[in-house]
């Protein structure tokens, strides 16, 4: 059945399936904002505070999803959600309805998984949550989507009662999830650089609280790179005015030795000044480190 021709009471709904810590907060979001609310989860038990705050309880998943127009799931991974969402009883009841999923994976899972929701007859938004637990239901929470424009504009008045900011980032049903691994691309890499730093300061007799206003200093550095280095690699200019790659690896190389000095690894640090040598050796050292974007990406024969 298209949502435009179910009840009004199912299109003023949503169903949560998946009350881990992030699918709590996102059916706690919803019941402060006053929408109906269904709950679901694969182990009973953890939907009790939600119904005492009003959260419908469902017995079985298929039974969830037929409550509302619109089913919000989030759990581990896509295997997950496939377990979930490709049981034939869960397919059928969710047929002329839509699903968000905001759980975390790759692109191409995503991009299978709207495939399998259009073969079904099922509308399908792929989400990604860019922001922690706390967040949600306040402004600072973060959410992108990916897929259809008029299906995600016919759930916004749903997805808002979340609060904080949503994006719709195109057609392209992986978008959201591209985004996302970009990001913690950004910042599982950083927080690797930041625990190195607290392990070799450490060693030199530096606690990590001595470090830490120093370490957030470099940290205020950085929005504007990310900007400037955004041009940089678009605009394929790789500019290395004021800090040209030869420099960099110097500072890199320092790193490494003072990190093996005090027996710590350093294999993420040698694996980045490796990568900066072979721009070096290319001809690039007059460049800036953005010229490593093009050696990473091994289908440019770099």
């Amino acid at each position: 059945m298209p949502s435009s021709l179910q009840p009004a009471a199912e299109r003023h709904s949503v169903t949560v399936l998946g009350l881990g810590p992030m699918g709590r907060a996102l059916a706690g979001a919803f019941l402060a904002a006053g929408v109906r609310t269904t709950v679901w989860n694969r182990t009973p038990g953890r939907e009790g505070d939600l119904v005492e705050r009003g959260a419908a309880p469902a017995a079985s998943a298929e039974e969830a999803v037929a409550a509302s127009a619109l089913t919000v799931i989030c759990l581990v991974n896509y295997d997950a959600t496939d377990a979930v969402l490709r049981r034939p009883a869960v397919t059928d009841a969710l047929r002329g309805r839509t699903v968000a999923n905001l759980s975390a994976d790759v692109p191409d899972r995503a991009r299978d998984t709207g495939r399998w929701a259009a073969e079904h007859g099922i509308g399908y938004l792929d989400g990604a949550i860019m922001t922690p637990t706390p967040t949600i239901g306040t402004p600072e929470g973060v959410f992108l989507y990916g897929g259809p424009e008029p299906l995600y504009l016919e759930h916004r008045p749903v997805l808002d009662a979340l609060s904080g900011s949503h994006t719709h980032l195109g057609e392209d049903i992986g978008r959201a999830a591209a985004y996302d691994v970009a990001l913690l691309d950004i910042f599982w890499t950083s927080m690797s650089g930041y625990v190195h730093a607290l392990a070799l300061a450490r060693a030199e007799g530096i606690t990590a609280r001595e470090l830490a206003p120093f370490a957030q200093g470099i940290g205020a550095i950085l929005p504007p790179l990310f900007e400037e280095w955004a041009g940089d690699v678009d605009d394929r200019t790789y500019s290395g005015e004021g800090n040209p790659l030869t420099s960099g690896l110097s500072t890199m190389e320092h790193v490494v030795h003072a990190a093996e000095g005090h027996g710590i690894d350093a294999s993420v640090m040698r694996a980045t000044a490796a990568l900066t040598r072979r721009a070096v050796d290319r001809g690039y050292g007059a460049d800036g480190f953005t010229r490593v974007t093009e050696l990473l990406d091994l289908r440019r024969g770099e």
